[in-house]
């Protein structure tokens, strides 16, 4: 009976932490939109965008490029200013 008791307090606590790891970050009072963050990305020279989601402070995806090659990108939330643009 106490085993029982154990492995279904366990997997309540291991469900309950994993569940708040898998939530995804919200974008910020005053930031640009998802549409106005992927307008941003087409203006740095991204012709197609793989992903675009919100990591801490700044938006973050990855795309290619005129050249064909895969890169990866960051802009801040509020103002879309690229902070980081490099290869994938």
């Amino acid at each position: 009976m106490y085993h029982k008791k154990m492995t279904a307090a366990l997997a309540i606590a291991v469900l309950g932490s994993t569940s708040t790891v898998a939530l995804a970050d919200e974008p910020g009072e005053g930031w640009i939109t998802f549409e106005q963050a992927m307008e941003k990305a087409k203006a740095a020279g991204y012709t197609e965008l793989h992903s675009l989601e919100v990591d801490d402070k700044s938006w973050e995806g990855t795309g290619l490029k005129a050249d064909g090659k895969k890169y990866e990108f960051q802009m801040e939330g509020t103002t879309g200013k690229i902070t980081l643009d490099e290869i994938d």
